[in-house]
């Protein structure tokens, strides 16, 4: 069997919190322990799914600028929409990753000022409807619960 590192980092947690976490002598240094512990699980959460979320959120967001770009008269705002939906993800790396995805949220938010200036309602629900997609990909579990 080869451990992933989610599961270390679950097993590690487990130990800190279940062994280690009760002999620190005060209340503080368990405390500290037992936070350090729940960002584990939560990091082994995220370890799972990270470049999932990522290469998602990067397919969605080119697909509503490819969506969108058409409807636009502003030339700059058109040809960057256009450009950007014909990026690729180059790395499944989750650093590479990030890269991408801050520079397509740029580019989001400068659509999300043009489509809120010009009143487009339309657009913007596609644009609410994408976030709301994003962030529920990016919600934690909380262990135990």
């Amino acid at each position: 069997m080869k451990p992933e590192a989610d599961q270390i980092l679950g097993l590690s947690a487990f130990q800190l919190l279940g062994t280690l976490t009760p002999l620190l002598p005060d209340s503080y240094a368990q405390g500290t322990a037992s936070l350090i512990a729940f960002m584990m699980m939560l990091s082994a959460q995220e370890y799972e799914r990270a470049a999932d979320i990522r290469a998602r959120e990067n397919a969605d967001m080119r697909a509503l600028f490819a969506k969108l770009a058409p409807k636009f008269r502003n030339a700059e705002l058109k040809s960057k929409l256009e450009e950007a939906a014909q990026t690729q993800d180059t790395s499944l790396e989750i650093s590479a990753l990030d890269a991408v995805n801050y520079k397509l949220r740029q580019i989001l938010i400068a659509l999300h000022e043009h489509v809120d200036a010009e009143n487009d309602r339309a657009a913007s629900k596609e644009i609410w409807a994408l976030l709301k997609r994003m962030a529920g990909r990016r919600y934690l579990k909380v262990p135990g619960q």
